[in-house]
């Protein structure tokens, strides 16, 4: 079972929610918290695998809440998926960077919900349709010549080629198909780069990569 933790501030979201997610046979509803003090409480208490967390909430808002969980030690297994309905480019970056795997507006059909909890549990990067092309463009408009970051010296010139195909958006699959190797190889190179940067998941590679300016809209196939 996925354990999964909501974070809203409306009874009436949470209720439904719980009724979606509760429907499905491999997710299970294990806490709620209606501001973001009582999300890492209810994370801590109940150690989720993902939490659904929107991002306005009186008192300590969604992205603070992002942060303390990600800061936390004993929540390092703990995934935050972003839920708003204010999809703008401002709340894209900072989820992000705040340490968010994912990123959907409340609008999102049903079976894309279910969809994400169970990307993100797996380790993998989301983002609403849309939003990657928009995040995308703002990387571009935002795009200078880098300073120097000597956070990539770590990596081996094939632990970077797939930093920057991770970066691309390509999923293990895809950098297997075109590195010539076998996905298992991929993901094992995904992992190694994970670690030897210190990030949780794909979401964080994707913004390092760009960050760094080792990969750039246009620079790949």
């Amino acid at each position: 079972m996925i354990r999964v933790v909501l974070a809203d501030d409306q009874a009436l979201v949470r209720a439904g929610f719980r009724a979606l997610l509760d429907s499905a046979p491999d997710l299970e509803v294990v806490g709620e918290a209606e501001d973001g003090e009582a999300a890492l409480r209810v994370c801590r208490d109940t150690a989720p695998d993902v939490v659904l967390m929107d991002i306005r909430m009186p008192g300590r808002d969604g992205l603070a809440a992002t942060r303390d969980i990600v800061a936390d030690p004993r929540l390092s297994g703990v995934r935050v998926v972003v839920l708003t309905t204010f999809a703008e480019d401002a709340y894209i970056f900072e989820a992000l960077r705040s340490g968010a795997s994912g990123f959907l507006v409340k609008d999102t059909e049903p079976a894309e919900l279910l969809h994400a909890v169970r990307v993100v549990h797996a380790g993998e990067a989301l983002l609403s349709p849309g939003v990657t092309r928009r995040l995308v463009e703002e990387f571009a408009a935002r795009s200078r010549p880098p300073a120097p970051d000597r956070r990539l010296d770590a990596l081996t010139g094939r632990e970077r080629e797939v930093l920057a195909l991770v970066a691309a958006g390509l999923s293990n699959d895809e950098i297997a198909e075109k590195l010539v190797v076998s996905p298992a190889t991929a993901k094992t190179h995904v992992s190694r780069s994970m670690v030897k940067l210190g990030v949780r998941d794909r979401a964080q590679l994707v913004v390092l990569g760009y960050e760094t300016g080792l990969v750039r809209p246009g620079w790949l196939a």
